[in-house]
């Protein structure tokens, strides 16, 4: 079995099938990934894979500089956004946003 890339958590497997999450925002350990790459894209939680990405742009962003585009691309609002992030990687402030679409 080939082993995915990337994970995402279940929660937003539909809003990337769906093509409405088209962005992700990680931390410096998964910030290698570069424009072109097709990544094999699992689930978190059983790392199971359901699609595969293309990365299209990388950028670096801050807490305090995500942007309402940011949410938008995420499918979510501004203040929920930064609340996962925050969630997700606590006392960081340095992340890194790879622009994808599904493929």
């Amino acid at each position: 079995m080939t082993p995915n890339d990337i994970t995402f958590f279940q929660r937003f497997q539909e809003d990337i099938l769906a093509g409405r999450k088209t962005i992700t925002i990680r931390d410096a350990s998964e910030s290698h990934f570069k424009i072109g790459d097709v990544l094999r894209v699992g689930r978190f939680e059983d790392d199971d894979y359901f699609c595969s990405i293309r990365v299209t742009a990388t950028s670096q962003v801050t807490l305090d500089t995500l942007t309402q585009q940011h949410a938008q691309q995420e499918n979510m609002t501004l203040p929920e956004l930064k609340s996962v992030i925050a969630d997700i990687y606590p006392d960081q402030q340095q992340f890194y946003v790879i622009e994808f679409e599904r493929i």
